[in-house]
């Protein structure tokens, strides 16, 4: 029996431990986010964290992820209103949208170590991120947003029971990365 810790919430897996975490995450605990891309860690379609470090869920065996907490998309926030997913939303990065939820997640996870990244930071960071679609100028234009966003969030004063505001945040495709 392996445990590992999904979105906050404890989880057993009682199967192969070689398994991809991938297959894990949408198959066993039915998180569709996370996509499968390429299947060799090229794309980064499969990003997610695994105890804060971006990680290709496609080639981590479900053993390797034993003990430690892993984030998917839908773990980022629950209603789309983290700095990076409404900076997506504003700034419309998704055309095809299929490779989004790698793309947040990584941009994430830059944002973590550095809150205000230069063109060289995120082009570095992305650098195993590929979009099919070329909206690379659009995702750098969103990590600079949500660097804005976080630092702008961290000097106000925080508000109870208020939703992520601005364009695209009342969107029906709101939830960012989660299809």
């Amino acid at each position: 029996m392996i445990t590992l810790k999904v979105n906050g919430a404890n989880r057993q897996f009682d199967g192969d431990p070689e398994m991809p975490l991938l297959w894990f995450l949408r198959d066993e605990l039915n998180l569709k986010g996370t996509k499968f891309g390429c299947g060799m860690g090229l794309c980064g379609a499969c990003t997610i964290h695994l105890n804060g470090s971006p990680t290709r869920a496609c080639l981590t065996p479900v053993s390797a992820a034993a003990n430690k907490s892993i984030t998917t998309i839908e773990g980022i926030s629950p209603d789309s209103s983290h700095p990076v997913q409404v900076a997506w939303q504003e700034l419309d990065v998704p055309q095809c949208g299929y490779c989004q939820a790698g793309q947040i997640m990584s941009a994430c996870a830059l944002l973590a170590k550095k809150p205000k990244p230069t063109d060289a930071d995120i082009d570095s960071a992305m650098n195993g991120n590929l979009c099919r679609c070329g909206t690379y100028l659009r995702i750098r234009g969103a990590i600079h947003k949500a660097a804005e966003l976080t630092a702008s969030n961290a000097t106000q004063p925080a508000k109870t029971g208020t939703k992520a505001s601005g364009a695209g945040a009342n969107r029906s495709s709101s939830k960012v990365g989660n299809k």
